[in-house]
């Protein structure tokens, strides 16, 4: 008999449909016309064992029993599909080939292995395990994917790097969390105070945030803006341009050059006003921006939360919706914005469906030209998984909700932007003299909407820079008027959903150890795609989180474990060396032990060192703010992004909001 185990009962009934008739449902699994079998997990069927599972006094949290690090790790069944677990066993004896069907990423390798693990299979049956990879619901990708089957000994680095995620994950997770909630308790904590090597850096990102926001002093600066008027073939031609001091006025500027005079602008303005505007240059760059690439899940989850405003964990059921249920897009849990080449030939047929699916997109597909080729097809950027894409299938819109209708257009205009030429614009570069004074005009004329022409031209990614004249050097005009804008320096923003996830991802910006900084790339990232949206709602259910309207900000239980750990635990700098190592495990670098032994080490130091959690020290953060970052409020001083660091306000990124004109 074959065997296919699928992760979950939907994918199970997805790869039966494709498979020989007549068919029989039975409890747990369906039997086919070939002598077949299609079983299934019901996500994971089982759980790491706890400690009293290996010493019955350890049921009892004690601060002397820790840190507890089992010689060899147990698995058990969960209660609530032990039942499953028991019929893939059996299933498994009487099996002559295996094919493990498990989703096509690190957690579904290690879900079906470690059942396969349970059933006791020896060395050279487990050799024999075929691995079947389903990015796709639909009958066609299945077939497809059948065709494809390879040995499931091609994974076992991905499974050993999964194995090694979740003991450590569990070791350091067990006796950190252990730890700070006895210490907790002694000073008045309720309940469990959970640490996370990926939840707890997380949760220190938006304490620090809320921290900096907190010590933030404004000041306010100016600017001088000129409205000259240039008539060209006797019709007038409106620019605004702004001042840029000299060096004659650093004294008056801050380190970014802003101006803290108000006295000076006033005087530039009186000088400027009704003189003659001489061009001293202008220059035209031609820019050529090629479609975004389709999405991977965070790219969803962040344009999500700020287009449709929904949460990270909302995006996902609604992927798994339209992946499961609907059979309209492929495999959502995915890090890849690249798809195979085999793919574009697929393409008309995906229009197609796109066309039927969602009317709104009828006249974008129509202008499609399926014979452009975007970079997004790459074999060499594409392993187990591939971007997320609409499926060839065809669907009444009315089936799906309307929340899960604005999510597949996203998906759906990130592919058809793959058969759009580019967005061309020439920007533009005006340098006037008013007076002795140097202004500047920046515009841009749009020659080639390109793939813009997808989105609105209202949105964001447009240009909003005035188109400017043709002029040349020595042109001149008539400066009518000067602006005095008053403007104030803003602290950072707090976190939104889409802001947190980008940080999740780019995780390196927040990297505070200097040696390690340089080492990661932007694209290095805490959690996975498929956790990142559960990390951020159990900060919520922990009630270490809360939302201020759009905002997610710390509560004081946040703010008061972040004060007691040490920065190595709520900084990103661990958790980022760890997802490096298991990459590297996953490519066959490094070993399980070279993640577990160093871990173990370090448990041992942690909590020889750990301090107990002061709840009520969190109640007033702007007094304790030294215990994180110990940044000084200095008004009227402005540190640069190039000076940043843990004494210093960064300000290179904040918002500066016009007061009056």
């Amino acid at each position: 008999m074959r065997l296919y185990i699928a992760e979950k009962p939907s994918l199970g009934r997805a790869l039966a449909s494709v498979l020989p008739h007549p068919q029989r449902k039975q409890n747990g699994f369906i039997q086919t016309g070939d002598d077949t079998c299609v079983t299934w997990c019901i996500g994971h069927l089982l759980e790491l064992a706890e400690p009293e599972d290996y010493d019955a006094s350890l049921k009892t949290w004690r601060l002397d029993a820790l840190p507890f690090i089992p010689k060899q790790f147990r698995f058990k069944a969960k209660s609530q599909t032990a039942k499953q677990l028991a019929v893939v066993k059996k299933l498994i004896k009487s099996a002559k080939e295996i094919v493990h069907v498990g989703d096509p990423d690190r957690e579904g390798q290690l879900l079906v292995d470690e059942v396969l693990w349970e059933a006791k299979l020896n060395t050279a049956q487990l050799a024999q395990v075929k691995r079947l990879l389903i990015n796709d619901l639909n009958p066609q990708a299945i077939k497809r994917a059948l065709e494809q089957v390879r040995p499931n000994s091609d994974f076992y680095a991905l499974s050993q790097s999964a194995i090694a995620r979740t003991h450590a994950d569990w070791l350091y997770g067990l006796n950190m969390t252990r730890t700070y909630s006895l210490l907790g308790q002694q000073r008045g904590a309720r309940g469990v105070l959970s640490v996370g090597r990926v939840q707890t850096p997380v949760l220190g990102l938006v304490v620090r945030r809320d921290a900096e926001i907190a010590a933030f002093t404004p000041h306010d600066y100016y600017e001088v803006a000129a409205e000259v008027e240039f008539i060209i073939k006797n019709a007038p031609h409106y620019i605004k341009a702004k001042w840029l001091p000299s060096e004659a006025c650093a004294e008056f500027c801050d380190s970014e050059g802003r101006v803290l005079s108000k006295p000076l602008c006033e005087h530039v303005i009186k000088r400027i006003t009704g003189k003659p505007a001489l061009v001293d240059e202008f220059t035209t760059q031609r820019k050529t921006q090629n479609a975004p690439l389709p999405y991977s899940l965070s790219s969803l989850q962040i344009d999500a939360a700020k287009q449709l405003k929904l949460s990270a964990q909302t995006v996902l059921d609604l992927c798994q919706s339209l992946y499961e249920n609907h059979q309209l897009i492929t495999y959502p849990r995915s890090d890849s914005r690249y798809l195979p080449e085999d793919h574009w030939q697929e393409a008309s047929t995906i229009l197609t469906a796109i066309k039927h699916n969602a009317s709104q997109l009828g006249t974008a597909v129509q202008q499609a030209d399926c014979a452009l080729r975007s970079k997004c097809w790459n074999d060499k950027k594409v392993d187990a998984h591939h971007a997320i894409i609409p499926t060839a299938k065809h669907t009444n819109a009315e089936a799906l909700s309307r929340h899960e209708q604005a999510i597949y257009q996203l998906i759906c205009r990130h592919y058809l932007a793959q058969f759009y030429p580019a967005w061309i614009t020439d920007q533009q570069t005006l340098m006037l003299r008013i007076d002795t004074g140097l202004f500047k005009a920046n515009g841009a004329t749009v020659l080639q909407w390109g793939w813009k022409f997808l989105w609105s031209k209202n949105t964001d990614d447009d240009t909003s820079e005035q188109a400017l004249p043709k002029l040349k050097a020595g042109d001149a005009g008539q400066c009518l008027r000067g602006l005095l804008l008053e403007k104030a320096t803003q602290p950072p923003e707090h976190f939104t959903d889409a802001s947190l996830l980008a940080a999740m991802t780019g995780i390196a910006r927040f990297v505070t150890d200097p040696l390690l900084k340089p080492i990661l790339k932007e694209t290095d990232g805490i959690g996975t795609e498929a956790t990142r949206a559960g990390i951020i709602e159990l900060l919520f259910r922990r009630e270490y989180l809360t939302r201020d309207k759009k905002y997610i900000v710390a509560t004081n239980k946040g703010k008061a474990l972040i004060i007691a750990l040490p920065p190595s635990a709520s900084t990103p700098d661990m958790t980022a060396h760890w997802e490096r190592k298991l990459s590297a495990i996953a490519q066959g670098e490094l070993n399980y032990a070279d993640l577990i032994a160093p871990l173990s080490l370090e448990l041992k130091r942690l909590i020889e060192n750990a301090k107990p959690v002061d709840m009520p020290a969190a109640e007033n953060l702007s007094a304790n703010q030294s215990q994180l970052s110990a940044k000084p409020k200095r008004k009227g001083i402005v540190f640069t992004k190039k000076n940043n660091n843990a004494k210093k306000i960064p300000v290179k990124n904040s918002k500066a909001t016009t007061k009056k004109t």
